[in-house]
């Protein structure tokens, strides 16, 4: 699949997953706000059949108009206008709230006109304490009313809405399944171009000595080389130079094999700005084709830390490396230290080269990445540099971190803790 094909089918995906879950919520939503429809119609008309009942039972004709007034959500005033018996009142709202299907915990209190407050209050199970309404929100008037609070509406209507609970949360499952199928196809993605890339890499590296090895050998095959035998030894050394380098290159390659569990260290007292000059100068003697200007501002009191010398002596080297391959024909190196508190040396390495972008920072420390040049190899690696970097840092219990404007110029900074 192209890329452009990998970008069109993630947008969709994107677009279905959005689409998908806010339809969901929208059509939930619907539901509850039905459902909390019909239970409020239910319970104004429960609530009227219960003030018949009562001028009924008081053999009074007299019917409020529009009795039933919803001061809360869960929340109900029903006016009255004669006196109201506490067990009658209670026996009607069992009988009427049942009758339309309105089956949850409920309380009622009963307004005392001439009095001007709450005269009787009960529970339906007395199962638990439920809070008494405040009066202050309660109306102040001269008929006799009663309330009826329902505390457990919301979760009510939800155990009504079983099979839309159910159905959403099937849909929640395959949207978290099939966005984690999307991030593994982009993940794949990403790793079989690394890989691509790997491979177009290793394949320039190893090419190229074994080719000077191929016209050395066949240039020995010359029966008049034996009379020569300077030249003779000049093509030997270069094969044996060249094989060399294929060593190094391949043990690099067995290299990116081992983890942080197979990698040991070893603790001893080590001094950073002695080990970073000293890898600063053997990594500069072997350059002849740059013009190189070290600098150092170590500033640091205290500049020795607990840790390997050998691995921390090739962090250094694959920082100083990479500098002095992404840089001009004019280096320009500076190292830093400084004490940080608490217990903390900060360390600083910069160069004047080509810069890191802000999208390739994120990812310059991931194993076998390379900042992308296009197809041009006329800078050496396999992308394991900087990650091996980044785990001697973590087995040291130091962070690193990269600055760029991405334009020119790179400083990586770590901080260690002080011995």
């Amino acid at each position: 699949m192209s890329r452009k094909a990998l970008l069109i089918f993630v947008l969709l995906a994107l677009i279905s997953i959005v689409g998908v879950v806010v339809t969901q919520v929208y059509w939930f939503k619907q539901a509850y706000n039905n459902n909390q429809e019909e239970f409020n119609k239910n319970v104004r008309i429960a609530l009227k059949e219960v003030v018949k009942g009562i001028i009924k039972y008081n053999n009074t004709s007299t019917i409020p108009n529009d009795p039933v007034q919803q001061v809360t959500p869960n929340y109900f005033t029903v006016m009255v206008n004669d006196r109201i018996d506490a067990q009658v009142l209670q026996h009607y709202l069992q009988v009427e709230l049942d009758k339309f299907n309105v089956r949850q915990g409920y309380e009622f209190n009963i307004y005392d006109c001439a009095n001007r407050k709450m005269l009787y209050g009960e529970y339906d199970d007395g199962t638990s304490a439920l809070p008494t309404i405040v009066n202050s929100k309660l109306p102040q008037d001269d008929n006799y009313y009663f309330t009826v609070y329902f505390p457990h509406k919301s979760s009510g209507i939800l155990q009504n809405m079983t099979l839309w609970i159910y159905s959403s949360a099937i849909v929640m499952i395959v949207v978290i399944f099939f966005t984690f199928g999307l991030f593994v196809i982009i993940r794949q993605r990403r790793l079989s171009e690394i890989q691509r890339d790997f491979i177009n890499n290793m394949a320039h590296e190893i090419r190229t000595p074994l080719s000077t090895i191929s016209i050395s050998a066949e240039t020995i095959k010359n029966p008049d080389m034996l009379n020569t035998p300077s030249r003779l030894l000049n093509y030997a050394t270069i094969i044996m130079d060249e094989a060399n380098k294929l060593r190094i290159q391949l043990e690099r390659v067995l290299s990116i094999a081992e983890t942080e569990n197979n990698i040991k260290i070893t603790l001893e007292e080590v001094d950073l700005q002695s080990l970073i000059l000293e890898v600063a100068n053997q990594c500069i003697s072997k350059v002849t084709v740059k013009k190189i200007s070290f600098n150092t501002s170590f500033n640091a009191k205290n500049h020795v830390v607990y840790g390997d010398k050998l691995h921390l002596s090739n962090l250094f080297t694959n920082l100083i490396d990479n500098a002095i391959k992404y840089s001009g024909d004019a280096l320009i190196l500076q190292a830093n230290t400084t004490d940080k508190q608490p217990g903390q040396l900060e360390v600083s390495i910069a160069d004047n080269g080509i810069g890191i972008s802000k999208e390739n920072q994120k990812r310059i420390f991931d194993k076998f990445y390379r900042v992308p040049t296009g197809n041009v190899h006329n800078t050496k690696g396999f992308g394991i540099g900087l990650s091996y970097v980044s785990l001697i840092a973590k087995m040291h219990k130091a962070t690193i971190k990269v600055q760029s404007d991405g334009k020119s110029g790179t400083t990586f900074i770590l901080n260690f803790l002080q011995a």
